[in-house]
């Protein structure tokens, strides 16, 4: 499974919305009304699926899927 895809589902589960309702370059906040409950359970399940730490830096550069693959990328070393 490809990282965007795993984030995207991720979201899908918590957000409880269609995936077709997710865009790629949509803000999580603005777009798509993640609420700081949902945004802490975003992150707790990111830090499980892909086995990574993620700091207060990186979380608040959190604004869309891109943004997301783009940060887990590099704490993948990727």
């Amino acid at each position: 499974m490809q990282i965007k895809d795993k984030i995207k589902d991720i979201l899908v589960g918590i957000l409880k919305i269609k995936p077709e309702e997710l865009k790629e370059d949509g803000k999580l906040y603005d777009d798509i009304g993640v609420d700081s409950t949902e945004a802490v359970e975003i992150i707790a399940s990111l830090e499980k699926a892909f086995n990574v730490e993620l700091g207060n830096k990186e979380i608040t550069k959190f604004s869309s899927i891109n943004d997301i693959e783009k940060i887990i990328r590099a704490k993948l070393g990727l």
